[in-house]
């Protein structure tokens, strides 16, 4: 996986984790399902990503 792909996922996921964190604090469900599901495709995407590497060798 490369650099930038790594960057992205964590940024994604961490875009998620605040997202969710802000719906907690603010009793938003809809806010608190987008973050929850933006954590959900940074994981999707980093295990793809994995797949893709363990093939290359």
């Amino acid at each position: 996986m490369g650099l930038d792909d790594k960057i992205k996922n964590a940024a994604e996921k961490i875009t998620g984790q605040a997202k969710e964190t802000f719906g907690n604090a603010t009793d938003n469900d809809r806010l608190r399902a987008e973050g929850q599901a933006d954590q959900s495709k940074a994981d999707l995407k980093d295990a793809g990503e994995n797949v893709k590497d363990a093939f290359k060798k």
